[in-house]
């Protein structure tokens, strides 16, 4: 296996030749990066009030997305693209002077009631614009037609028919909502962003920079590299373990997937199918705790919860998706033949136990949550770790380069992930001030005629649909905003809830025709896009009905009784097993097209029944009589031709 540097999402490899680390720190960008987690070390021990927070870190997020990606354009000459950078640094920094100076006012005034200046209205329509333009560059053209979509809806949202129309707003109205107070742009999702995102994208980086991301791959193929399809499941483990780090499906494949998917092709998987395998088990990632992803930080500020909460509902849930995924992985290995890694292959890995220690900085940050430390102070003690806990053994130790990359990238990612989901402020702002969230959720009712299972189906379509081309976190806002509110209404507990649009928001990655992680994995392992996106989305249907048992049964969430909870999450994983046996279509032998129909039916069934229900009983026991029957009837064949052939 050939040693690789550690990759990051956004630009390759992450060491710097040496000579270049003195250019490297005396930059404007590093600095101005150093200086935004020295920003977020001076507000978490001394909070300020939230105009002042929240402007400000959102200010230094443009900035640095503005020196990290400047313009690209073949039609524009090279000085004009500089003077458009240098001119939204200039506007951004603008904006930043507007809520220092008007500080006191802003937080005194009374909205709707005190008078919006020219000032006002300048400022935030120059910062409208420079949102626009940083989600334009970090995630792409989809999220900002959506954003336009609102705008366009506020000022003229009268011109629509039916429940669609209101009177729309006029310009003082729609820009004091959207930047003007703690709403809007500067509301609960730069909240989220300035009190945990910002700390959990940091330990991360950090943590990746300190060697932890090469563990988990190593660690993975040495653990399961010997087993049948060995280098998918070191791809599912690994990428399961980083993933819960990173917290973004794309970036977890990039990362991983350079080594992973390589791998598997060697091994006899084709190349779509092994990064089929690198996209669906790097989009889990965003549902496995400590870390999750960027949404799960989100859900816990909208249900004003602990993190720590969401943290724990997620983990049965988590649990049930890896397990099926690996059961998928093993069963259609032994199906196609595919081999497991040799001893020769495991053996050019480096050596684990020398650096078993650096599995320290994960467990000091799950400690730290389980002890009653905030999400925030829990992150900063664990990304503190990731530099001390290299020097526990000589052969770990790093140097300059590793520190320096890892408070470059620490602010350059939190920037590009704030900017975004910032600019999906303007999404929430309009979507409640216009009442449209109410009146859609009536409407969705209205059209499911009162039954939850149609209007579950219809918020898993339009999560779907929504997610396709916009980040997890992007599409999870607006389907919060949007379907939540339709889905309590029919008695559904908001946890339950929340976590339901998740899940469909998170798997949107990976669903045709525009998926983004798989998007990601053929570009890694030069495969067929479509091809890539077909296999993922087939692997990802394991877990594809998976929330709907959120639903009937809370103890799935960590919700009830000791008993409750156990028997839950027993019941969950032994269905998941046998959708995923119809799935992997080996059972002790090859399955018939029947008897995988028939196992699948009854897998489905039971993930989706209510756990102790009479029809969940007789999916379960349908499904797991006939997977028995098939299993020691091939064990029973196969002792007989052995018997025969002596």
């Amino acid at each position: 296996m050939t040693r690789r540097p550690e990759f990051n999402p956004q630009r390759g490899a992450t060491h710097m030749p040496t000579a270049s680390i003195g250019k490297s720190v005396l930059s404007p960008k590093f600095l101005l990066g150093v200086g935004f987690i020295l920003f977020q070390a001076w507000i978490l021990l001394e909070p300020q009030q939230p105009l002042f927070e929240r402007p400000v870190h959102l200010v230094l997020a443009l900035l640095l997305l503005f020196l990290y990606q400047p313009l690209k354009s073949e039609r524009l000459p090279k000085p004009v693209r500089i003077g458009i950078d240098a001119a939204l640094v200039v506007a951004t920094l603008g904006v930043g002077a507007y809520y220092l100076i008007e500080f006191d006012r802003l937080t005194s005034r009374m909205e709707n009631v005190s008078p919006v200046f020219d000032l006002d209205l300048w400022a935030g329509v120059v910062l409208i614009g420079l949102l626009l333009e940083g989600a334009r560059r970090a995630v792409g053209w989809v999220l900002v037609g959506v954003l336009a979509v609102f705008i366009l809806y506020a000022f003229w949202g009268n011109l629509l028919p039916g429940w669609l129309s209101f009177r729309g707003f006029g310009l003082d109205a729609a820009i004091e909502i959207s930047t003007m107070t703690t709403a809007g742009v500067l509301g609960i999702t730069t909240s989220t962003s300035v009190s945990f995102i910002f700390y959990f994208i940091m330990f991360g980086a950090f943590y990746s920079a300190a060697g932890g991301g090469q563990l988990f791959i190593d660690l993975a193929v040495r653990v399961a590299g010997r087993a049948t399809g060995g280098t998918a499941k070191a791809a599912v483990i690994s990428s399961s373990l980083m993933g819960s780090i990173s917290g973004s499906a794309v970036a977890n494949v990039v990362s991983t997937g350079v080594l992973t998917i390589p791998l598997m092709k060697r091994t006899g998987l084709s190349a779509h199918r092994a990064a089929g395998i690198e996209a669906i088990a790097s989009t889990g990632g965003q549902l496995m705790p400590p870390i999750m992803g960027v949404a799960a930080f989100i859900m816990a500020e909208m249900l004003n919860v602990p993190y720590a909460r969401i943290a724990l509902a997620g983990l049965i849930p988590a649990l049930a998706f890896y397990l099926a995924l690996l059961m998928v992985v093993d069963l259609s290995s032994r199906r196609d033949g595919v081999r497991p890694m040799t001893a020769e292959e495991i053996a050019a890995v480096d050596p684990i136990t020398p650096r078993l220690h650096l599995l320290l900085p994960p467990l000091i940050l799950i400690g730290a949550l389980v002890w009653g430390y905030s999400a925030a102070y829990s992150a900063v003690i664990a990304s503190i770790s990731c530099f001390a806990v290299p020097f526990l053994r000589r052969s770990t130790w790093i140097g300059w380069r590793q520190v320096v990359d890892g408070l470059r990238e620490a602010p350059k990612q939190a920037a590009e992930v704030a900017v975004p989901i910032a600019s999906i402020g303007l999404v929430i702002a309009v979507a409640v001030q216009s009442n449209l969230a109410l009146k859609f959720a009536g409407s969705l009712v209205t059209l499911a005629e009162g039954s939850i299972f149609l209007s579950l189906a219809l918020a898993m379509v339009g999560c779907i649909i929504m997610g396709m081309g916009l980040p997890t976190v992007a599409a999870y806002i607006i389907g919060a905003v949007l379907f939540v509110p339709a889905i309590q209404n029919l008695g559904v507990e908001p946890l339950a809830a929340h976590f339901f649009i998740f899940y469909y928001c998170v798997l949107s990655m990976v669903t045709p025709p525009v998926a983004l992680a798989s998007f990601a994995a053929a570009g890694v392992g030069e495969a067929p896009v479509m091809k890539t996106s077909w296999s993922a989305f087939g692997l990802s249907l394991v877990a594809f009905f998976v929330p709907f048992s959120f639903v009937f049964d809370p103890a799935i969430l960590w919700q009830g009784t000791t008993l409750a909870i156990t028997t839950g999450a027993l019941a969950m994983l032994a269905s998941t097993a046998l959708w995923a046996i119809a799935f992997g279509g080996w059972c002790g032998r090859s399955l018939g097209w029947t008897s995988r129909a028939v196992i699948g039916a009854a897998g489905l069934v039971s993930v989706i029944a209510p756990t102790g229900s009479l029809t969940w009983a007789i999916g379960f026991v349908v499904g797991w009589v006939l997977a028995a029957v098939v299993y020691f009837s091939s064990r029973r064949r196969g002792s007989l031709t052995t018997k025969l052939a002596h």
